[in-house]
């Protein structure tokens, strides 16, 4: 008959047992866990390439456009067609309208922003519900509002060179004080501690953008 073993020989045995049955547990819920960490990968990569894909198309700006026919043709006839297609079919938009709006470069500016905007919101790699509700609830009514205010009474009329019409301002805009930049940058550059240049007085400035002295 064999002899029982000492209680500490069989604690000490229990013990080893316990040890192993948790090894075992760990090693059994360990593939459930390689599954989740890949989930977790695979999702991670979608969210990766769906940020990399929001890098949307620049919209084409139309005061910096090339000195081409062709490009600002073709820029032209695309928005044309957007406009016929899209932005003319809300009623606020089309009544504010203005005829000579291609007479107007910032509303042609506008309009390529948010034609872009409505492209990207719908027809591109990252259009979206969100980016389409945005579209509609701030883009749109901001554009619209802005022409209304700026060009919304204008017509063709007040493009044509007629006696007694009002004359719509057209060519470059002349900046305020641009022949002064050069001694303004000089004095920020080396002196900007000591007091400014000063500005000529308004009456030569007036006279210079007459076109002379009388």
């Amino acid at each position: 008959m064999i002899p029982p073993a000492p209680p500490s020989d069989v604690a000490g045995l229990a013990r080893e047992v316990d040890g192993l049955r948790r090894e075992l547990i760990l090693l059994r819920v360990l593939p459930g866990r390689v599954d989740e960490l890949s989930r977790l990968l695979a999702d991670l990569a979608e969210t990766v390439t769906a940020l990399r894909a929001r890098s949307t198309t620049p919209a084409p700006s139309w005061l910096m456009a090339p000195t081409d026919a062709t490009t600002t043709g073709t820029l032209l006839d695309e928005l044309a067609a957007w406009l016929r297609a899209i932005y003319l079919r809300y009623p606020d938009a089309a009544e504010s309208f203005p005829d000579c709006w291609c007479w107007h470069p910032h509303v042609i500016e506008e309009l390529l922003w948010l034609m872009y905007a409505w492209a990207a919101a719908y027809q591109g790699p990252s259009a979206s519900v969100a980016l389409a509700g945005e579209w509609h609830d701030r883009w749109r009514p901001g554009v619209v509002r802005r022409i209304k205010a700026t060009a919304g009474i204008c017509s063709q009329e007040n493009h044509q060179d007629r006696r007694g019409w009002p004359e719509v301002p057209t060519g470059a805009p002349v900046v305020p004080g641009e022949d002064q930049l050069g001694a303004l940058a000089e004095w920020w550059a080396g002196r900007r501690d000591e007091r400014a240049p000063e500005p000529p007085p308004r009456s030569s400035v007036i006279n210079d953008a007459l076109g002379g002295t009388r």
